[in-house]
């Protein structure tokens, strides 16, 4: 019996333990995404201490306060200073190819300003993937554009929804991976960031255009072909057409 007894006592306070892990690591997380999307919309300004947590989120330790601290500071978004604590720091200092804060500026007031930043990344970065691609695609590279575009167009009167957007994701995900630099391959964050926020902030059309549609299956046949230099004017059409029509749709706002 005692044994029993024993064996369920320790079971429930792993259980405990387990749960209040999770609770940590719940907290933890909203804290981060309180903080980092304030930081980036401006609500805690440069040279601001970090405030009290919202009273949504109650009193989270000093353990949680801490790391979330940290990671804002790996982010380049706050300097931990002895005495003063952790102070926001101006926006030219924070990583701008970090996923998280591209998210949060996308959140914010500068939405369609860091769309268009992002833009002019993409038109300087994946038409020379296309080219490179034409150059170093491999034959599973060719298989996986050509499932997304495939995709892309089955999904194509749901451009606004999630599986619109995954084909889309693989599709541009497999072109900086089939260029063969790695370099390239690192900025997938950055145009998976671009093309999620399109998504969730409504960005995107319910009905895909036909064009872009076009495009897509231009740049994986032109790849597939090797015609490095026709696959670079599609993609920068592409990526042109995207900010465009963001534009459009905010009005220029």
């Amino acid at each position: 019996m005692t044994d029993r007894y024993s064996t369920e006592a320790a079971a429930g306070s792993h259980i405990n333990a387990s749960s209040a892990a999770q609770d940590e690591a719940s907290l933890h997380d909203r804290l981060l995404e309180e903080w980092g999307s304030d930081i980036a919309a401006g609500r805690i300004g440069a040279g601001e201490r970090l405030p009290q947590p919202s009273a949504e989120l109650g009193v989270p330790s000093r353990t949680v306060t801490r790391e979330v601290t940290r990671v804002l500071e790996s982010k380049g978004m706050v300097n931990v200073r002895r005495k003063t604590g952790a102070i926001v720091t101006p926006s030219a200092q924070w990583n701008p190819y970090d996923r998280q804060i591209i998210r949060w500026r996308l959140k914010g007031p500068e939405r369609l300003a860091t769309l268009h930043e992002l833009s002019q990344l993409r038109v300087a970065v994946e038409p020379a993937a296309a080219f490179l691609a034409a150059q170093n695609a491999t034959p599973s590279d060719w298989a996986r554009l050509t499932q997304a575009t495939m995709d892309m167009v089955a999904y194509s009167n749901h451009a606004n929804e999630s599986e619109y957007l995954q084909a889309d994701i693989m599709f541009h995900r497999t072109l900086l991976t089939a260029t063969g630099n790695r370099m390239f391959a690192a900025l997938d964050g950055i145009i998976v960031a671009t093309l999620e926020g399109r998504t969730e902030h409504q960005l995107m059309p319910s009905v895909a255009n036909a064009d872009a549609l076009r495009r897509h299956t231009d740049v994986a046949a032109f790849i597939r072909k090797g015609d490095g230099i026709a696959a670079r004017k599609a993609m920068e059409d592409i990526v042109n057409e995207s900010d465009e029509a963001m534009t459009q749709m905010t009005g220029g706002e």
